[in-house]
């Protein structure tokens, strides 16, 4: 699977790793933008829109094995040798699943809001019931889009994040596939343990990510270190950036020196 990227060289010259970022579910490359910009100042980075998201390829299959797939080949197309993983989410889980793919390719591991656990709830259905509303609506601008949104969704925020994937009237990720594979996209097949340090950030308000997945995630990750985030929820790095790249910042310098 060819994934659409976006590669941004380091600001300044330095021998830092370079730095890949993953979105979450209904995402795109655009979505961890805000930790982009900080992050090129001084580390080479690399966007991607996952499979049936944004301007990548599509695929009937939506499963960790596959996504991990995807982004080992994306390191090989970019001549990326070794890499530090920033995922969200899907993003994240896709990134924990690199671990055992490709274990060697990973030097820093950062994972936002998301446990490496089978969630079995389903979270999103009013979201995919305002998206496939907007879809039977047949609108074409993203003020239409918005008003059928808000019919179903509470959240704001939720709705202004779904829009920047809705593109002159068509949705730029793949909704019967991530339907149809959500059992998929919410579950989680253990990984070996990656005995390396790695940063586990969550949002104080989420319950994506609790102390009764503890076990869960020290037995894959051990070297993990957990940094909560008070006042947010499971978009963490939309709503408190400075707060997110403060622990990343701490962690790439431990790792890097």
């Amino acid at each position: 699977m060819k994934l659409n990227t976006r590669a941004q060289s380091a600001q300044s010259p330095n021998n830092n790793s370079p730095i890949v970022l993953v979105h979450g579910l209904f995402g795109s490359l655009d979505n961890l933008g805000v930790l982009a910009r900080d992050l090129v100042t001084d580390h080479d980075i690399l966007q991607v829109d996952m499979r049936n998201h944004g301007l990548s390829g599509r695929s009937p299959d939506m499963n960790y094995t596959a996504m991990a797939q995807d982004l080992l080949e994306t390191l090989d197309v970019n001549n990326l040798e070794k890499v530090t993983l920033i995922g969200h989410s899907l993003g994240g889980k896709a990134v924990m699943a690199l671990t055992a793919l490709a274990p060697e390719r990973i030097n820093g591991l950062i994972v936002i809001d998301v446990a490496p656990v089978d969630y079995d709830v389903r979270r999103h259905d009013e979201i995919f019931a305002a998206i496939n509303a907007v879809t039977d609506a047949g609108v074409s601008t993203r003020q239409q889009a918005a008003a059928i949104m808000r019919e179903h969704l509470d959240e704001e925020g939720v709705v202004q994040f779904l829009l920047k994937s809705f593109v002159e009237g068509q949705w730029r990720f793949n909704v019967p596939v991530l339907w149809d594979q959500y059992r998929h996209i919410v579950g989680w097949e253990p990984v070996p343990a990656w005995s390396h340090p790695a940063l586990f950030i969550r949002g104080g308000n989420s319950p994506y990510v609790t102390e009764a997945y503890r076990d869960a995630i020290l037995a894959q990750f051990p070297q993990t270190r957990a940094h909560v985030i008070a006042g947010a929820g499971h978009w963490v790095h939309a709503e408190k950036p400075e707060a997110v790249l403060r622990a990343i910042r701490r962690y790439l310098a431990d790792i890097e020196n």
